[in-house]
């Protein structure tokens, strides 16, 4: 036990690290943190502890696995030299945009000492915003042909909706719908997931990217499996810009699910490519940890026409997203006695 007056709780520990609670409490089950406790037993971070948390946030925001961050703590520098070259080559690359922008601006300033002003299309060039992903389309059955348009397209986005909602339909649609997409079906696991082990087989860069993800994932708790397999198979092939994902759980255990979206979590603050995953698992769309870089769209089960969610309690829709989700253990149960597709 520790003197509580120079300690922090674990909320207040949270906020000043910029994590959740939930966060602190993983570390702390892997070992990468041990906090002291109050004589009531409540969690107790001192200076040194939140040092030590502050090393372990730090590492994770360079996209280490949990036994990799373990790893450095322990004196092993070779996950770090391989995080910094990743993250050095991003920083490359944002220094390459900035020049490019600064070209820019140099161009219009010349143009303005000449007395031509320049295009609207030469000013948004200046924020450096890609071009947005959209979609625009009747939605199919089993709503009535309203005209739907999706803007503002995240880097992950959640497709939810109970049983007959239409989910699937309006993920099939999307698929058709949005530039360079591609649908990925449940049927990926069809034959003990064949089509994936044929594609790996004949791709051996693939399968070095597979397997590099796979290594990653594991060191984050993860269970090796001919679902993950195909799914990752899938989401690192050369391809389409925009995948979108029947039930992303299916064949996932819980440990695995929650250590798949802290890969894909990771792969959307470095610019990795659009996904939309269906999905009624918990582990999948945790609620309290979504992030600006993420979207939650509902299809409601009265068919009115899907909407936006804002991952708060109060908005609009929120308890009918909650409603849909269950823990990767329920779920489970009930993809042995029912299927999730209309």
């Amino acid at each position: 036990m520790r003197a509580s007056q120079s300690c922090m709780s674990a909320s207040e520990a949270a906020r000043r690290l910029g994590v959740s609670v939930k966060a602190l409490r993983l570390y702390e089950r892997q070992g990468l943190v041990n906090p002291g406790r109050s004589e009531a037993g409540y969690r107790m971070y001192a200076a040194a502890d939140m040092a030590r948390a502050a090393k372990v946030a730090a590492l994770r925001g360079l996209g280490l696995s949990l036994a990799q961050v373990a790893g450095v703590l322990d004196g092993d520098p070779a996950s770090l030299q391989a995080a910094l070259a990743a993250h050095d080559a991003a920083l490359a690359g944002d220094i390459q945009a900035l020049a490019g922008k600064l070209d820019k601006v140099r161009s219009i300033q010349a143009d303005l000492a000449q007395g031509q002003m320049p295009s609207g299309a030469a000013l948004a060039g200046l924020l450096g915003r890609p071009t947005d992903i959209r979609a625009a389309f009747a939605l199919p059955w089993p709503w009535g042909g309203e005209w739907f348009e999706l803007r503002d397209v995240r880097p992950l986005n959640y497709l939810i909706g109970s049983l007959g909602s239409g989910k699937t339909r309006l993920a099939q649609r999307l698929a058709q719908a949005l530039p360079n997409a591609a649908f990925l079906g449940v049927d990926r696991l069809d034959d003990g997931c064949a089509a994936a082990k044929a594609q790996l087989a004949a791709d051996a860069a693939l399968q070095a990217r597979v397997e590099e993800a796979l290594t990653w994932l594991v060191g984050e708790g993860a269970t090796r499996s001919d679902a993950l397999v195909a799914l990752l198979a899938s989401l690192l092939a050369d391809g389409p810009d925009v995948w979108v994902v029947d039930m992303v759980e299916q064949g996932l255990d819980h440990a695995t699910q929650q250590a798949l979206m802290s890969h894909l979590r990771h792969r959307a603050r470095h610019a990795g490519p659009p996904l939309f995953l269906m999905t009624r698992s918990t582990a999948i769309l945790d609620l309290a940890a979504v992030g600006p870089d993420e979207a939650i769209l509902l299809c409601p089960a009265n068919h009115s026409p899907p909407r936006r969610v804002a991952p708060y309690p109060g908005a609009p829709g929120y308890e009918a997203v909650a409603m849909c989700l269950a823990s990767p253990e329920v779920r489970e149960r009930i993809a042995r006695h029912s299927p999730d597709h209309p």
